[in-house]
């Protein structure tokens, strides 16, 4: 064991040593030190193998030395006794001549000498590149990888796999020299085969563009079947194996397994999940075994679970919260187990049974016709019952179940009664924000639908700078259309969820509202086609702000509030866009103030009541032209900000309340004037 070198007194930050940069020295200028702990030992087995390192890779470490002393050669070896040794047995070979430079740290200092002689980490460490470059050109000269790690005193595959680094691209080398690479980022570019891609990767990291790992991790990924494969929990190494499945392990051990032979894996699969759901197959009921939930064509098939307990009297639902508690505990008992042994065969059936039971327990006046069997992650298995739709009872109040959206409905006032869905039999109130009367008096149809088509893209562009409000829009629409069933007819809703961009044939968008938010989407078009990955990888890759920022531009895009007659007034999209455009404040004078194209649809009066509204009446407009009326209607509109307040889908104004009596003078004595003042202030 080795002594601990003497104490000295530490020197002050301000005396730091100067860089320690080695020498060469001529082979026969060296000699080991007799203070070496080791001198005069005979060379041990291992220094041929070390002596094959040297001549193929050259000394890495340096040598630790000290000037030679009267009758002594010019450098003594402190630390690199076994090194010295390799080298004067190349000599005696004749493969290295005397001259052969070798490199070495000098020490001076007596402190250090010693500390030279029990350490053996007083030099500068090897750059890991170096030890790369190096294990190559011992591979070149034939050692194994055996021979190296042993000389190295590396584990082989330690060996292994810095050897598949060394050979990399040389320009991936200088970048992980540099610092640009990191060890990891380095180990997956050797995955790539191609040198040229390997050096077009590098170059860009050089160049100070980072590393684009997303290009690499994406290529081996795809068209790659692994051991993370949902399937493969339920088959197993074992069964995958004994079937004549092949694995492949990754040489760095950071990706999983690649399963060479996925068409045994498939049929692994299916053997087992068809055995495992024996037990739900009758006379009755149809089992369908697939690795994902396939589509069900049958019309006359409709899904189980989309009740949620509708319907359901005090006790069923308490049948139907016991079911469910059941299926978790069945499944509970599977996260922690190896699903693919024969001791999990009764635990994956008995919940597959339990959640049929669950699905059966939520809505039990309808019968199962067929079951589909996949595959799950944590528990192995699932399913998902169908059979015939229940019978939709009409309700008994004719009122109640009528539809809200008709032209019958749309006549009267601005009111609405909540919309009551008829589903299963159970009808459910749904309550909508109260929108305000349109104006259509001296409206007729085209006017009508200029306004509303104006108005939606006003709406556009304010929900399109409000992502947070967008998202509050988009999750309600969901809730409506998947939970509720509400609104889902063309023009039910505020939100087009059908993902169809607004439009109006033949006409351009209006450049500071709806154009605005076009453009934005065709720059982030252009950025996905230069990012070459899937449109989901590229919305992966984006950071919080911009998806959000994408979400609100895409939902607001998606707007439709245009009507086009007077008779065609959607009282529920109205009442959405009021609740919407509360939110997100809008107010289309912040982008656009009405021009000449929206003006040119309304009629004279209507421009001098919009001249009236923003205070601009004017004694010369009523010997205005149509078009000088329309100009200067939209110059002062200009100038004062304004637009009419429908273009923002402002809320309708309550109705003034009736001013309170002044309290009597003892009331406002006893209560402090503040006081009595606060009702009427309020």
């Amino acid at each position: 064991m080795a002594t601990t070198p003497s104490v000295h007194e530490a020197p002050s930050v301000s005396e730091t040593p100067a860089e320690r940069l080695p020498r060469s020295f001529p082979l026969r200028d060296l000699a080991v030190a007799p203070e070496n702990m080791r001198f005069g030992e005979a060379p041990d087995d291992e220094i041929p193998e070390l002596a094959e390192t040297i001549f193929a890779a050259g000394v890495l470490q340096p040598l630790t030395v000290r000037p030679g002393k009267k009758k002594e050669k010019p450098a003594m070896a402190l630390d690199g006794r076994r090194r010295w040794l390799a080298l004067q047995l190349l000599l005696e070979a004749g493969r290295i001549a005397e001259d052969y430079p070798v490199p070495a740290f000098v020490e001076t200092d007596p402190a250090r000498q010693a500390a030279a002689i029990v350490l053996t980490n007083t030099a500068v460490p090897v750059h890991v590149a170096d030890v790369i470059i190096a294990i190559g050109k011992m591979t070149k000269a034939k050692l194994t990888s055996a021979v190296i790690a042993s000389a190295l005193g590396y584990a082989e595959i330690d060996v292994r796999r810095l050897l598949a680094l060394a050979e990399l691209h040389p320009k991936a080398l200088e970048a992980l020299r540099s610092g640009r690479l990191n060890l990891k980022q380095a180990r997956l570019m050797a995955r790539v085969p191609s040198k040229k891609e390997q050096g077009e990767i590098a170059e860009a990291v050089l160049n100070g563009f980072g590393f684009q790992e997303w290009r690499i991790t994406d290529r081996l990924d795809a068209g790659q079947v692994t051991v993370r494969d949902r399937r493969f929990r339920l088959v197993g190494a074992e069964r995958y194996g004994a079937a004549g499945g092949r694995l492949e392990s990754d040489l760095f051990g950071e990706r999983p397994d690649v399963i060479l032979d996925p068409e045994i894996l498939q049929d692994a699969w299916i053997a087992r999940a068809e055995a495992l759901s024996a037990g739900l197959r009758t006379e009755a009921v149809q089992v369908l075994v697939s690795v994902a939930p396939s589509q069900i064509d049958d019309p006359a098939l409709e899904p189980f679970g989309d009740a949620y307990g509708m319907g359901l009297d005090a006790e069923a639902l308490s049948a139907w919260d016991q079911a469910q508690d059941a299926a978790q505990d069945a499944a509970a008992t599977l996260h922690e187990q190896d699903l693919s042994l024969p001791e999990a065969d009764g635990a994956i059936a008995a919940l597959l049974e339990a959640k049929l039971a669950a699905e059966v327990a939520g809505e039990p006046f309808r019968e199962i016709s067929l079951v589909q069997v996949f595959s799950d992650g944590s528990t192995g298995l699932d399913v998902r019952a169908f059979g015939p739709p229940a019978p939709v009872v009409a309700p008994e109040d004719d009122e109640a179940g009528r539809a809200g959206d008709s032209d019958e409905a749309d006549e009267g006032d601005g009111a609405r009664e909540p919309t009551a869905i008829v589903r299963r039999g159970v009808i459910s109130v749904v309550p909508v924000a109260v929108a305000p009367t349109p104006e259509l008096e001296g409206v007729n149809h085209v006017l009508h639908d200029v306004r509303t088509d104006t108005a939606t893209r006003a709406l556009i562009r304010a929900l399109a700078d409000d992502p947070a409000v967008a998202l509050t829009a988009l999750v309600a629409r969901l809730f409506g259309v998947l939970v509720l069933r509400q609104n889902r007819a063309k023009g039910g809703g505020a939100l087009a969820i059908d993902a169809e961009t607004y439009g109006r044939v033949g006409v351009s968008p209006i450049e500071a509202l709806d154009g605005e938010i076009r453009r934005r989407l065709a720059e982030r078009r252009a950025a996905w086609e230069a990012s070459e990955v899937s449109p989901i990888g590229w919305v992966d890759g984006l950071a919080h702000g911009e998806k959000m920022a994408l979400l609100a531009e895409l939902v607001a895009l998606s707007l439709d509030l245009r009507e086009e007659r007077t008779t065609s007034v959607r009282r529920s999209a109205r009442a959405e866009a009021v609740e919407i455009a509360a939110l997100c404040s809008a107010d289309v004078t912040l982008h656009w103030t009405p021009d000449a194209g929206f003006l040119g649809a309304h009629p004279k009066p209507k421009l001098f009541d919009m001249l009236d509204e923003m205070g601009a009446g004017e004694s010369r407009a009523g010997a205005c032209k149509k078009d000088e009326l329309v100009a200067l209607v939209a110059e002062r509109a200009a100038e004062r900000g304004w637009a009419p307040a429908y273009l923002s889908w402002a809320a309708e104004p309550p109705a003034e309340a009736e001013v309170e009596e002044e309290p009597p003078a003892a009331v406002a004595e006893a209560v402090g004037d503040d006081a009595a003042e606060a009702p009427l202030a309020a």
